[in-house]
């Protein structure tokens, strides 16, 4: 089982600067890329302090240039907001520039708040990213691509410069039966259990690896990623303060995400956790190292490709570096990850 360090950026403080936002998260890929870690992600999230990475692929590339190895995927870029003319090429430039490290995660979009003031309602986001999807694969894959769709209607083009391998795509999906059948479409799969749900995860694993068993030699390469909010702590008390902040961070989430949407002058507003604080603990993935290694063990055992731990949730930059230190020495280990190269 491999592991990734999602680089989400949290602002909680527009005083702190998005010049310094970004400088710590190439800190932490930097770090990762020593480490040994396999991934680093980045989100697509735009007119919010929460996740807020309007431009995946310019830091994508960015990425490539600070590091030596790692993987680089979006978790994930919202399709239904670009023009799949134009972001096409986009996608080939930036797998060009970053040598092949690109893994592009694609999605829908998850924030109404986001997704109506860019002109695009939710309840459209389907239809929208379907379409958007099957063009976007055909420009990829074809010369010469016409369209006469609901959303894009053209004569036929060719996206330059063409590219020069296939671009691994990964798509988020929590439904078992979607994991099935993106799957079987060839695509790498990113999922989360809702609240640590175990029974939902075994079914998730279960539509992957039935659709895998399925595809035969096609679907080897394909893999599993598991996205979950995590972070270590030398004890107790270390412990419960990075839970606090963690359920600090899931009143703005949950005000964006499934909530009335209270933005000030781009600031998500703070409102109650929906879930209670003993109730988040138990789903997130905090604790000492020997704790960490005993939440992480069920998912080894379910042949679980990669876990992504979503490290930024308002805590000190110090402490995030520190924990992905610390995760890489006393918890991969015990997963037999590939070995860190000598730092320089």
């Amino acid at each position: 089982m491999k592991f990734s360090i999602q680089l989400s950026a949290d602002y909680p403080d527009k005083s702190y600067g998005g010049d310094t936002v970004y400088a710590d998260m190439l800190d932490q890929a930097r770090l990762a890329d020593r480490l040994g870690y396999d991934a680093v992600s980045i989100t697509e999230h735009h007119l919010v302090n929460c996740l807020m990475m309007p431009a995946p692929l310019q830091f994508a590339v960015h990425l490539a240039g600070q590091t030596k190895q790692i993987k680089i995927m979006t978790s994930v870029v919202v399709l239904p907001l670009h023009d799949m003319r134009v972001y096409a090429g986009e996608v080939t430039v930036a797998d060009i520039l970053t040598e092949g490290r690109l893994m592009l995660g694609v999605g829908r979009g998850a924030f109404p708040y986001e997704m109506t003031r860019m002109g695009v309602p939710m309840e459209e986001t389907r239809e929208r990213f379907d379409e958007s999807l099957d063009l976007l694969q055909a420009l990829l894959r074809e010369e010469e691509v016409s369209w006469n769709g609901k959303y894009y209607q053209f004569e036929p083009i060719t996206i330059m410069p063409r590219p020069v391998r296939p671009v691994a795509m990964m798509m988020a999906v929590m439904n078992p039966e979607g994991i099935y059948h993106c799957t079987k479409r060839g695509f790498h799969i990113q999922t989360t259990p809702l609240s640590g749900n175990h029974q939902l995860l075994i079914d998730q694993v279960s539509g992957f690896t039935r659709a895998k068993e399925e595809m035969g030699e096609a679907g080897a390469p394909l893999t599993l990623s598991l996205s979950r909010v995590a972070h270590l702590a030398s004890g107790e008390a270390d412990k419960q303060r990075k839970i606090e902040a963690a359920h600090h961070y899931y009143g703005r989430f949950d005000n964006i995400y499934t909530g009335p949407g209270l933005v000030d002058n781009g600031m998500i507003r703070p409102i109650p956790c929906a879930t209670p604080i003993d109730e988040l603990a138990e789903s997130l993935l905090i604790g000492t190292p020997q704790e960490m290694i005993d939440k992480l063990a069920p998912y080894a055992e379910l042949d679980i490709d990669r876990v992504i731990l979503n490290v930024n949730f308002g805590l000190h930059p110090q402490d995030t570096l520190d924990a992905i230190q610390c995760f890489a020495e006393e918890v991969m280990p015990a997963f037999r990850t590939v070995p860190a190269e000598a730092a320089e």
